[in-house]
């Protein structure tokens, strides 16, 4: 009888004793499940629609529109704060301010991005700065009476902002990505071109 009883003073004192450490177990286990659940990831891929407003052609405005696309790479190097961004950009003019010329450029620039700290909103503003090289092809550029010399390759800078909207873990859709893009092909009067690049899209985390 005694030997029950002591039997049953041990379970009453061992199943707080239990009860405690699974709990303990349970939460441990939560927090390494949502500190892997929630790890943020470190790359992106963005695939945009980009509409260009150009003045190629010196004197005046002379300008025109390009419509293409464009693909981004991002790497984080401090994950929500900041990237290393590739860009890679193509837009095609078929007629030149009505001169029957055809313009290609495509656009390779690198840098970095800014993230904004907005970890509790499904907005995710950034501003970047991008530098790198750009090509330009068409009749605009390879007819008889042209000046561009550098066609094959100019300098290219970007200066831009823009605007995500996450929908899942995976995915976020890009509303806007608006820049300010400067190239440098020959053109006889400045060696300039101010561009301006509107572009939206899907954005694939990874």
């Amino acid at each position: 009888m005694r030997a029950t009883i002591k039997t049953t003073f041990a379970l009453f004192l061992l199943l707080p004793i239990a009860a405690v450490s699974a709990r303990q177990a349970l939460a441990q286990s939560s927090a390494q499940h949502a500190a892997t659940t929630e790890q943020p990831f470190r790359a992106e891929l963005a695939l945009d629609y980009s509409y260009l407003h150009s003045n190629a052609p010196p004197g005046g405005c002379g300008c025109f529109n390009l419509n293409g696309g464009s693909a981004s790479f991002a790497w984080a190097i401090k994950p929500g704060t900041w990237d290393l961004v590739g860009d890679v950009v193509s837009g095609h003019a078929g007629n030149v301010s009505s001169s029957g010329n055809s313009l290609t450029l495509s656009i390779f620039t690198a840098g970095v991005r800014y993230l904004p700290p907005f970890r509790h909103s499904s907005l995710h503003p950034f501003g970047q700065v991008l530098v790198g090289t750009t090509h330009s092809s068409g009749t605009l550029v390879e007819g008889s009476s042209s000046t561009t010399t550098n066609a094959g390759a100019a300098f290219a800078a970007n200066l831009s902002g823009g605007l995500d909207l996450n929908t899942s873990r995976r995915f976020s859709v890009r509303l806007i990505e608006a820049d300010y893009l400067v190239t440098t092909f020959d053109n006889a009067v400045n060696n300039h071109q101010n561009n301006v690049r509107i572009g939206a899209g899907v954005v694939i985390h990874f």
